[in-house]
Parts: structure tokens; sequence; C-alpha cells
């Protein structure tokens, strides 16, 4: 069973962290609100795993009929690309994966916020792996569906927070030697950011 609400914030690590992309595919591009606001995120992301050398792992669901990962993302240097048909992330190849690995913490963001989203965090937490999950990085076909997806996260112990926070946590120290381009690329992605309806949602 997963953990409560007031579940102990790990200390994210760079050593330690994964980064999950769930599902953001071809298919959806019509259907998720703000979908160019989702993208915006994961476009962020993306480069800051690469900045930071955090692993990514990507899947796609059913792909055969829902698309591939959306051509604006760069998902080339993802550890796993996964296809899947079971609506959660961990799935035999993720879980193999993440057990041979020294991850303790996953920052997840992609779609559907109360579907294939919260069914990954909440079987990340039942293995007791830390999860963050970005609230501007999340998004549904149904709008109200987001905010209450957001609220079981949350009370099963998962952090909610954002793309921007999760980026300088990770970094810790100005003087890291990553500093400069991750300020470079907050500074590329600025008005992205300001303009990111997902960050302008009421959460339960």
């Amino acid at each position: 069973m997963a953990t409560s609400i007031f579940r102990r914030a790990a200390k994210l690590d760079q050593s330690s962290t994964a980064f999950f992309l769930c599902d953001i595919q071809e298919k959806f591009r019509q259907h998720i609100y703000q979908f160019p606001s989702l993208i915006s995120t994961a476009t962020k992301m993306i480069k800051a795993a690469k900045i930071m050398e955090i692993p990514m792992v990507v899947t796609e669901q059913n792909p055969q009929g829902l698309g591939h990962t959306v051509s604006e993302l760069d998902v080339t240097g993802a550890k796993l690309n996964v296809s899947k048909s079971k609506f959660s992330m961990f799935v035999p190849e993720v879980k193999n994966w993440l057990e041979a690995s020294s991850v303790k913490s996953v920052v997840l963001f992609g779609i559907e916020s109360h579907v294939c989203v919260l069914q990954t965090a909440i079987d990340l937490l039942d293995s007791n792996y830390e999860v963050y999950v970005l609230n501007d990085g999340i998004s549904s076909m149904n709008y109200p569906e987001i905010d209450i997806a957001v609220s079981r996260m949350r009370h099963a112990g998962a952090h909610i927070t954002t793309s921007e926070s999760i980026i300088f946590q990770i970094l810790g120290d100005s003087r890291n030697e990553k500093f400069k381009s991750i300020s470079n690329l907050i500074k590329e992605t600025k008005e992205e950011t300001l303009n990111n309806k997902l960050l302008f949602r009421s959460t339960l």
C-alpha cells in the first residue's frame, strides 16, 4: 500500500533520479487540455535531462493505434522507450531497469493525469520510490480530472511540484558546473513558462 500524505521528501540527487515521460503521443494532440503547454514542459525536461545527465524513461500506450511520441519531443536519448498496453508505466521492462539502476526518485510528467500518470505514481510509491509529479507537466482530455488526479497522488504520497522547481532542486548550487547551461535553458523557456496554462489551475 502506498504511504500517506506525510511521506518524507527525499533529497533529490542527480545520481539517483530519473525522468519518466508518459505517453505524449500524436493521437492525443487534438484532445488533451492545453497540449501546447504540456509539450513546452516536456521539451524543457528533456533538455534539462541531457544537460544534467539524468536518465529518461519514455512509454507509448498502444502506439499502433495512438501513434508514437510527438515529433516535437526528441526522445532519442532515452534509456528506455517502451510500448505498453498496461496503463501504468511500471511494466516489467521499466521495473527491471529501475531495479538494476541506482534510481530512488522519479520525476513524472505526461498524460493522462487520472489514468496512466496516476497509476504509474501509485505503482512507484508502492515499490518505495519517491515520486515527484510536475503540476505543469500533466494533463487530461477532461479538464476536471486533472486536479482530482493531483489530489489523489498527493494523498498517496507523491510530491506535487513544477518543472523549474525540480530542475533547480536537482542542480542544488549555483557553483554546479551545469548551472550556466541550466540558467540559459530557463531563460530560453521563460516566456513559455509564464504562458503555461497548466500552471494556473487550482489544485485540490
